[in-house]
């Protein structure tokens, strides 16, 4: 696992590219990741980093949590993930990182949970195929044969009906088609997985060219200071304060 970063899904819209193309893209709101913590070899046997991900509120954190929290100067945050690797280790705890460690035209894996569909038949939930529907048949929808008869049980594996959905699904190989560092947006060709407001992991995809150790101080966004309107006083202004 390389860089990445956590974001909700926000849906779906379409852009032209510079060609002209029409490219369907999802749109994934990646707020400021903290750092909150740094595995070591020493330490912990891997080299890793804990990003935190969207505030909760205090009240909803144990003492644990908030002390954990407080290492890091940070608000309590809904979702924790490790980011194994040395690309984002030279990050320290409690800066942030931002969707600004992307560029446009760069391959990514997205990570989700996929939309639950509920009690499904094998038709839908894993793709076979119905029987005949007249002439005579009995057989249109149901999963088929349980298999030998030797074992006197139903084998483990067997594809029937149940809960479909609520899995963990990788998309592998979308392109960033957009980043827009001052409102926290990627523009990710194609679609991923899971419903809108949905949590879901951006990361370098793991068949896509190795990445090397970023330096934070190329992606620390400076805060803009608002500026001090300075106000001249007058002598006689300045007397009549005075009085």
């Amino acid at each position: 696992m390389a860089k990445g970063i956590l974001g909700t899904k926000v849906g779906m819209t379409q852009i032209f590219n510079e060609t002209g193309k029409l490219v369907p893209v999802t749109v994934v709101a990646c707020d400021p990741n903290v750092v909150l913590q740094k595995k070591t070899v020493e330490n912990d046997g891997y080299e890793a980093v804990q990003l935190g991900f969207k505030d909760k509120r205090v009240k909803l954190a144990n003492k644990p949590e908030l002390g954990h929290f407080a290492k890091a100067n940070s608000t309590p945050k809904r979702y924790l993930r490790e980011v194994e690797g040395k690309e984002l280790y030279n990050f320290e705890v409690g800066q942030e990182i931002r969707v600004n460690i992307f560029e446009e035209g760069e391959t990514v894996d997205v990570t989700g949970t996929s939309k639950g569909k509920g009690f499904q038949g094998s038709i839908k939930r894993h793709g076979q195929s119905r029987g005949p529907m007249s002439h005579g048949s009995h057989y249109h929808r149901r999963p088929g044969s349980m298999g030998s008869i030797d074992p006197n049980h139903v084998r483990k594996g067997k594809k029937l009906p149940g809960h479909m959905g609520v899995q963990t699904v990788t998309i592998q190989n979308l392109e960033i088609v957009k980043v827009d560092v001052e409102r926290h947006l990627l523009l990710v060709s194609g679609s991923v997985p899971g419903p809108k407001k949905g949590l879901v992991f951006v990361q370098h995809g793991v068949k896509a060219e190795g990445v090397e150790a970023l330096n934070p101080a190329d992606y620390v966004v400076a805060k803009e200071v608002p500026a001090v309107e300075e106000t001249v006083v007058t002598e006689t202004e300045a007397q009549e304060a005075q009085e």
